[in-house]
């Protein structure tokens, strides 16, 4: 059995709330098992014998629209995945003081990512840094600039996306792995 990560996007947005607990039981009824979230509702983590992420992504959508009755966007990672993403250590040498670091996650492969890197977020000073398979990585400075780089990418690329902190993933990574 493996274990995977979910990153949902607008779980908890626009008027709607769904508790953790109710996410966890809509995971188990689809089947999953060791189901638990890490922190808010939109990270879930879970383990089945199904390997193929497009299959649990698609399920994982049909059942939350038709339960919700809304849209959410829902973004599959495996552990070895989030390991690979930690070990690039995309920040290295980024100066930390004041400074957050972001991964953001796309549904797919971004084969010839057309932007310009590093790019600095107009009227910011928050900076897209590296893009690498389905992550851009982006360092920001605080003053709300923390939710800059999701959806100006969303803007430019035309394509969902989903934020976290870098050190959200590292905690599951370690929590999980």
């Amino acid at each position: 059995m493996s274990r995977f990560v979910v990153f949902l996007r607008g779980i908890n947005v626009g008027g709607h709330t769904i508790v953790k607990e109710r996410l966890k039981d809509i995971f188990t009824s689809l089947g999953f098992q060791n189901v638990s979230t890490y922190k808010q509702s939109g990270n879930v983590i879970f383990e089945t014998d199904t390997a193929d992420l497009q299959e649990i992504k698609d399920k994982i959508d049909d059942k939350l629209r038709d339960l919700l009755g809304y849209q959410v966007a829902v973004f599959v990672r495996t552990i070895p995945q989030l390991k690979s993403i930690v070990a690039l250590n995309p920040f290295k040498g980024q100066t930390e003081e004041g400074s957050s670091f972001l991964v953001t996650f796309f549904p797919t492969t971004l084969s010839a990512f057309p932007l310009k890197l590093p790019l600095t977020i107009p009227k910011s000073t928050a900076q897209m840094i590296l893009a690498v398979d389905t992550e851009v990585f982006s360092v920001t400075h605080g003053g709300g600039e923390g939710a800059l780089p999701n959806p100006f990418l969303e803007s430019k690329l035309k394509v969902k996306a989903t934020t976290r902190n870098m050190n959200i993933v590292k905690e599951i990574v370690e929590k999980y792995a």
